[in-house]
């Protein structure tokens, strides 16, 4: 059981500790084009639109680096056998983390609330987007951490059971990280896409703030277009044929694919059934998995059964159901975003109401999706905790009982509890204040 609940705890704390970065990570985008546009263009609602979303990016900064702190004391309370084993290499990127990314970022981001009337324009705009590289960074170095998780590079196992380092060169640019940190990052602008155009959408259905709200929905429609289509293709293309290639089971637990086939089916929906090893009811369009994948109608995709039980996922419908949850929403993302973007012209879309509606309603999803992209990533490569050399039944710490680690679960829960809920109120608080009015020249 003390298994159960290490893992329960940190899969809780780390899924709730990213509703925060996902979102200072795609903000750090729009508060840089925000500012060039406000200094370059001399534009007065790109200036308010700053104003307002850089005090904003603030409350998930703060809340961000409060849970963080904890992820990274759990490496040693919880996981202190992990910790031993990959010290060399997932500490050092962590410390990487902090000293460079983490530092930058707070520095500017310090600048850019409180030093537009102590520091010139130029300033100003390194401000921004050196918050914007420091987030970037930062989202980099946490990618290269999971990233050697998923696909160990410049290592060697000493006599001494331990992954020593071999190569810092190999780990900075460990070939599944770019894939993951691209459709990652395009994952994070999709949902700072949807809160801002969703915060538009607010204030023209409340007939508030009638300029701001449409300078708001129009950018977050652009970008959130552009990344829309960028999650899907080409980053999450890629990031699934790497899957295929060097996590096959993981790909297998994706697609519900129990038996290997030449033109494999491309399952829309379906139950997958551990018992008879198939999927229920399925709905598929042949072939198709087989094409996306190896660019063949007629090439085969292997199944679970070409590999030892003892490799499975241990939770192949959470899997598979994680996954396909977060394709469906990202297609429904691709919907919404196309359909406002072609009423963006003469401010239709300002007049259509119903789709308004759907941009407000559709702002928490975003959040759904990447949490399900990220349990499709961390469920599938189970029972390994560092794929194909750490079981994660090996990397827990051996000192640590149930009711301990049942014990700080339970403490987490209603902690983070009361957190998000401060989060929303601090969030609405801003929101319905309403962005500030022009500054006199």
């Amino acid at each position: 059981m003390t298994l159960i609940y290490d893992r329960l705890q940190f899969a809780f704390t780390v899924g709730f500790h990213y509703l925060f970065p996902q979102l200072t990570m795609g903000l750090a985008l729009f508060l840089a084009l925000f500012q060039t546009s406000a200094i370059v263009r001399k534009d007065p609602l790109a200036d308010r639109a700053l104003r307002f979303w850089s005090k904003i990016f603030a409350i998930p900064f703060v809340f961000g680096v409060v849970t963080g702190i904890v992820l990274e004391f759990e490496f040693g309370t919880n996981w202190s056998s992990f910790s031993r084993f990959s010290g060399e290499t997932v500490g050092q990127l962590l410390a990487l983390e902090g000293t460079f990314a983490f530092f930058l970022e707070s520095s500017f981001l310090g600048i850019l609330l409180f030093g537009r009337k102590r520091v010139g324009k130029g300033l100003q705009l390194l401000a921004a987007w050196m918050v914007f590289l420091g987030t970037w960074l930062s989202g980099y170095f946490i990618i290269l951490a999971d990233a050697w998780m998923q696909h160990p590079v410049g290592f060697s196992v000493g006599p001494d059971g331990i992954a020593h380092l071999t190569s810092l060169r190999a780990l900075l640019f460990n070939p599944w990280a770019f894939h993951q940190y691209a459709h990652n990052m395009a994952a994070s602008v999709v949902t700072a896409s949807f809160v801002v155009a969703a915060v538009g959408a607010f204030y023209l259905l409340s007939g508030l703030h009638r300029e701001a709200a449409s300078y708001f929905l129009r950018w977050g429609v652009i970008l959130g277009l552009l990344s829309t289509l960028l999650v899907i293709f080409p980053t999450g293309d890629r990031e699934s044929q790497q899957v295929f290639a060097w996590q096959p089971t993981k790909a297998a637990a994706m697609e519900g694919l129990f038996k290997t086939e030449r033109g494999a089916p491309l399952i829309l929906i379906g139950q997958p059934n551990l018992e008879s090893e198939s999927l229920d009811n399925p709905i598929l369009v042949p072939k198709l998995l087989s094409f996306l994948t190896y660019h063949r109608f007629a090439a085969d995709v292997k199944g679970l059964e070409s590999f030892p039980r003892s490799d499975w996922p241990d939770n192949i419908p959470l899997v598979y159901y994680a996954y396909h949850i977060m394709v469906g929403l990202g297609t429904v993302f691709v919907a919404i975003m196309v359909t406002a973007g072609l009423l963006l012209p003469n401010r239709r879309l300002e007049r259509t109401r119903w789709l308004l509606w759907a941009i407000l309603l559709g702002a928490p999803f975003p959040y759904i999706a990447t949490t399900a992209g990220w349990v499709t990533a961390e469920a599938g490569r189970q029972p390994w905790l560092v794929y194909s050399l750490l079981r994660t039944a090996h990397g827990a710490s051996p000192g640590v009982n149930a009711g301990n680690a049942l014990f700080t679960f339970l403490g987490f829960l209603g902690l983070y509890l009361f957190l998000g809920l401060l989060f929303a109120l601090l969030l609405g608080k801003r929101i319905l204040e309403g962005p500030p009015e022009e500054e006199a020249s």
